[in-house]
């Protein structure tokens, strides 16, 4: 295992031009993977909910299960830096009942930071959960939980055309430094686009991350472990453009197994001696 990543290091490598690299993961196994493939930090989305266990809507995730998929990311990631969304809920319902979901988080948990999405809206609960000694990772942009608020019904594989407009510039800037100023340690700038997304960056001193809809012109990536190795099964029948189709090779896996079953053969997978 290397050093322990640490915030002030997410900083340096901002005021360095080095490129930051996020991952989100749900489960353990993963994280483990993820942590020894050097990112920098690995974020426990809110959107379990929609990509892993088939809820059709991201809203639909609870306190009690981010809380669980959260102990199980913190037991594989030793090195990188560790953040865990809210669900929704916690931080519309005020700046108390932000507090007390951070709070909940970093002792059930172990995280390193939460993550608030729609942030800009809540700013008092951000100025209120970092003075309860637990950093912020900000969300803004076209996210799961403002995606009505611009008039676009979120899906987990955004679109361009998602892309938050570029007649929002200076309103983007304002939202972000606003959030820097409340005292959050990070920025995730979903669906930026190229021309706001630079202007952002620019614009607020700390890092500022994108996923989908972002690119070279922020300070880091994020992506989804399942989307970056193409662990869905829609990629059986469209290939995705990703760095592995993980749904192809369990699907081809699944069917030899089947096979030697069927074929009265021994199976493999057994406990390794």
């Amino acid at each position: 295992m290397g050093t322990k990543v640490k915030l002030t290091d997410l900083l340096d490598m901002k005021l360095r031009g080095q490129k930051i690299v996020g991952v989100v993961a749900w489960d353990y196994q993963m994280a483990r993977i993820v942590d020894r493939a050097g990112v920098d930090l690995v974020s426990v989305g809110d959107t379990v909910g929609i990509n892993l266990w088939g809820q059709p809507n991201p809203l639909e995730i609870t306190m009690d299960q981010m809380v669980v998929v959260c102990q199980a990311v913190r037991r594989g990631v030793q090195r990188a830096l560790l953040s865990c969304d809210f669900p929704f809920g916690p931080l519309q319902d005020g700046r108390k009942s932000a507090v007390r979901a951070a709070i909940r988080l970093a002792k059930q948990a172990g995280i390193d930071m939460v993550k608030l999405d729609g942030a800009s809206d809540h700013l008092d609960a951000v100025t209120a959960v970092t003075r309860a000694g637990i950093p912020v990772f900000a969300q803004f942009g076209i996210t799961p939980q403002t995606s009505l608020k611009y008039g676009v019904t979120y899906s987990a594989t955004p679109s361009a055309e998602d892309a938050v407009p570029d007649e929002l510039l200076d309103e983007m800037v304002r939202e972000a430094r606003r959030l820097a100023d409340a005292g959050a340690v990070l920025l995730n700038f979903t669906n930026s686009g190229p021309v706001v997304g630079a202007a952002v960056a620019e614009a607020v001193p700390i890092p500022v991350l994108g996923g989908f809809g972002g690119g070279p012109w922020l300070d880091g990536r994020i992506r989804m472990a399942t989307a970056a190795i193409g662990y869905s099964a829609d990629g059986l029948d469209s290939p995705p453009d990703t760095y592995a189709n993980v749904a192809r090779i369990a699907f081809d896996a699944i069917t030899a197994y089947a096979d030697d079953v069927r074929a009265t053969r021994q199976i493999k997978g057994g406990p390794r001696r």
